[in-house]
């Protein structure tokens, strides 16, 4: 018997994702502790679609992912 599993590989486990979001769109909570005149978030996301972290600065989203050893993807 052959048969193939598509496990993903450990460097597909290590891919996560970023995003832009709008301040206006997150829930009251979270839009009180950002700063004043700050409209655009950076959101950092696993495959699996779990926000892991938020951060102001598109930049620093992608530092701090492979900081954690993670490999940031863009997303439009």
């Amino acid at each position: 018997m052959n048969t193939q599993y598509d496990c993903g590989t450990a460097e597909d486990d290590r891919i996560v994702y970023v995003r832009s979001v709008q301040v206006a769109d997150l829930p009251e909570e979270v839009r009180e502790q950002v700063e004043g005149g700050i409209e655009t978030l950076y959101a950092v996301h696993d495959a699996q679609g779990k926000q892991l972290a938020l951060v102001g600065d598109r930049r620093m989203a992608f530092v701090l992912a492979r900081q954690n050893d993670l490999a940031p993807v863009a997303v439009h």
